[in-house]
């Protein structure tokens, strides 16, 4: 699959699809595996696999048989579909594309994508697992996205920021209509930020579709529950409100503290990793796959808490996006370690270096992240920080 078949995690623009024709082929041919369990689906920029694992722990902890499908992946294919916390097994994977060679279907009329088959294969899984729930998180926007052949019990979309504009769009307005797509007819919506450039679209969307539209913000608050908002970092707060939001939607009856219980206790038994992912002391080192400019804000906002003599940032990026509003925002007296991960998207480390050299950040670079990230625990005292940053592709390099 890797070699075969265009990923755009990997390989930028030229594996991304205009239209849904793919997928739905691939699931008429499947059958139609998603009208055969309930599902929620969410988007947006940032926050969206967060809330998915939020959900997904949380519906587990009701006593549901729970799918979870998210993207991309960091040390291994299987994370993106799981089952009550399991990773799909290895012998359905190869007997799922095996079918797909024999029926021709890789080298037929359609020719799906790396995504398109993932997505296929997650909704098959899932049947063929008789879940009660999926919970679906898009990979690139929302309307174009090839998880958006799903009718939902709900539509979840976190926050709109500038991301992937060369697809989506340059202004929010515009982001926001392409994840806006996901909102089904008679289907409700819960907004996890109300912004004011967003607001319109999302409201004219749900009115056109005949359905209830709600921001999460204004509903009861899960983060009342005592010891709650200590045992998580402040960014992620929202999304934690915004997965409550999803559920009392669902859900007559669902108690803060059996939701408390379910966070606190079940996203490690999911494989959530990759985001604030404090793995060390002495020095503290954190894994943190922010990539965009909201992403970035929110990191070093949380890094302000952090009481620390010198930070040490092990960089690498993706080269498809301009990065220049990105690394402004990286402090300037923090020592950097650039490099670059091992994907055709990732940006040439010297380059990296260039660019963050422009933007008054000053280190050396590596030819691999290992390897920075090595340099950077060698120099870094017992009271300092690293933070490894800049794409999930970065995080995916170290996490062991």
């Amino acid at each position: 699959m890797f070699n075969q078949l265009p990923m755009f995690q990997r390989v930028g623009p030229k594996a991304f699809k205009k239209d849904l024709k793919n997928i739905e082929y691939l699931s008429k041919y499947l059958d139609h595996p998603d009208r055969s369990y309930k599902s929620i689906h969410i988007a947006g920029t940032n926050g969206k696999g967060s809330t998915s694992f939020f959900i997904a722990t949380a519906l587990h902890e009701m006593g549901y048989k729970v799918g979870l499908y998210t993207s991309p992946h960091y040390k291994d294919y299987r994370e993106r579909i799981k089952v009550d916390g399991k990773m799909i097994s290895k012998t359905y994977v190869k007997k799922f594309v095996n079918q797909l060679i024999d029926d021709n279907v890789l080298d037929g009329k359609y020719k799906p994508s790396f995504f398109e088959i993932t997505v296929g294969m997650a909704f098959a899984y899932f049947r063929e697992m008789d879940v009660d729930y999926a919970v679906i998180e898009t990979g690139l926007g929302g309307r174009l996205d090839s998880t958006n052949i799903i009718t939902p019990e709900l539509s979840v979309i976190t926050n709109i920021g500038l991301d992937h504009t060369q697809f989506l769009g340059d202004t929010l307005p515009l982001i926001a209509g392409e994840k806006a797509g996901i909102i089904k007819k008679g289907v409700p919506v819960i907004i996890g930020r109300r912004q004011k450039e967003t607001h319109k679209v999302f409201s004219k969307v749900a009115k056109a579709n005949k359905t209830k539209l709600q921001y999460a913000e204004t509903m009861d608050s899960v983060l009342s529950v005592k010891g709650l908002k200590a045992s998580f970092p402040k960014y992620q707060l929202e999304n934690l409100q915004t997965a409550h939001a999803s559920l009392m939607t669902l859900f007559s009856k669902v108690t803060k503290t059996s939701l408390a219980k379910a966070w606190s206790q079940g996203l490690r038994d999911w494989g959530y990793m990759g985001r604030y992912m404090r793995v060390s002391s002495e020095p503290t080192i954190i894994y943190d796959s922010a990539h965009n400019i909201d992403g970035i804000t929110t990191l070093f906002s949380e890094l302000e808490k952090e009481k620390y003599s010198q930070l040490h940032v092990v960089l690498a990026m993706v080269g498809d996006k301009d990065q220049s509003k990105v690394l402004k925002l990286f402090p300037s007296d923090a020592t950097y370690y650039f490099s670059q991960a091992s994907i055709p998207r990732a940006m040439p480390r010297e380059e990296l270096k260039s660019k963050a050299k422009d933007q008054g950040l000053e280190g050396k670079s590596y030819s691999s992240v290992r390897r920075a990230f090595s340099s950077a625990k060698r120099y870094a005292a017992e009271d300092d920080l690293i933070l490894v940053a800049g794409s999930i592709f970065t995080v995916s390099e170290v996490i062991e």
